[in-house]
């Protein structure tokens, strides 16, 4: 009895362990608002179910403990007379790193309540749009418009310690016009040794490298392209394969022909999906973690839009507006906007 017990255990298992993922079919979501006066806020970091903190536009570093009920603030001044506007921020495990848009670029590791600053570059032309770092937490990388004739790229393989730009000898040659998008910290995603890129403009491409940052490959994509605000806004993988990208008009936020793609294979070729359908321009996508790829959350002053299918097909969960959002894990996610920072609970 007890082996005929066992081998109906093990037989149910199996079947468990083998059925595939059934995503969810969310209709609409509530969000927990939170005022946050006087700063646009892009980017932030989560580090577990209470606790986020953001960069903002006004050179403020705000962390909470108690989801948003208290707020801890590091007001940040080059010079006492700059005030950083602040669309990048990445942490290592230890320290956070925050990247200013504009000339200076000001790159600062905040540690221990105090910043100090890690990384200058005054050029006409600089404009820092994203920063992250690998899973390893030892190389970092971020990504700025170019000021020769290639993506500007900073790497540090101590932590953050030190940072060094990359010489458009080893990176792919830009057209004219060809940037980024400082819209929510996400044109720029790593798995591993690997790092994406998304640009836009005058060409929507997907830049990629699998040894932190040593070589690079460009790869084209079908996302709608030719004028500044045209191009990809943000890019996710859920796996070393399997990615999508998001974007559109930022000049015509309405409009949802060519702006999402996915790929299979990496990032080599992308495939156009729910062309001329909702959702239209979005700033950030993410995949929600542990679905197989399938719950996707695109957000965007247009409002949130969520896929089970990959992103294959979409519908509109709210109409909120928001830049950026973060997931800590299947049922929880925080969003950043203008003025405000949200908590979403699945």
């Amino acid at each position: 009895m007890k082996r005929i017990f066992l081998l109906i255990f093990t037989f149910l298992f199996l079947i468990g362990c083998t059925q595939e993922y059934q995503p969810r079919n969310i209709k609409k979501v509530t969000i927990k608002t939170i005022k946050i006066d006087s700063s646009s806020i892009r980017t932030m970091v989560v580090k577990d179910y209470k606790s986020m903190s953001y960069a903002a536009s006004n050179g403020t570093i705000g962390f909470t403990t108690n989801n948003g009920e208290l707020w801890h603030t590091l007001k940040i001044r080059y010079q006492d007379s700059i005030i950083p506007h602040f669309r990048s921020f990445a942490y290592n495990g230890a320290d956070y790193f925050a990247l200013s848009i504009g000339n200076p670029a000001l790159l600062y590791k905040i540690s221990n309540g105090a910043a100090s600053l890690q990384y200058f570059e005054a050029h006409e032309s600089v404009f820092y749009d994203a920063l992250t770092f690998f899973e390893d937490n030892t190389h970092g990388i971020a990504v700025g418009d170019p000021t020769e004739n290639c993506a500007s790229i900073l790497i540090t393989e101590d932590r953050g310690a030190t940072w060094h730009k990359i010489s458009c000898e080893n990176l792919p040659e830009f057209s004219k016009d060809e940037a980024f998008f400082a819209a929510s910290n996400t044109n720029i995603k790593t798995i591993g040794s690997t790092v994406w890129i998304a640009s836009g403009g005058s060409k929507a491409r997907v830049l990629k490298s699998t040894n932190y940052g040593k070589t690079w490959e460009i790869f084209e994509t079908p996302i709608i392209q030719g004028t500044g605000p045209q191009g990809i806004y943000s890019i996710d993988f859920y796996n070393e394969n399997n990615g999508i990208i998001i974007g559109g008009d930022y000049s015509e936020p309405l409009q949802n022909k060519a702006n999402k793609a996915v790929t299979a294979d990496g990032g080599k070729t992308w495939t156009l999906v729910a062309n001329n359908a909702n959702p239209n321009y979005k700033s950030c996508v993410q995949y929600v973690p542990n679905t197989n790829g399938q719950e996707v959350f695109a957000v965007g002053k247009t409002g949130i839009s969520f896929s089970n299918n990959g992103g294959i097909t979409w519908k509109e969960v709210s109409k909120d507006a928001y830049y950026s959002i973060q997931f800590l894990d299947k049922n929880t996610a925080w969003l950043s906007g203008h003025e405000k920072v949200g908590k979403l609970d699945l």
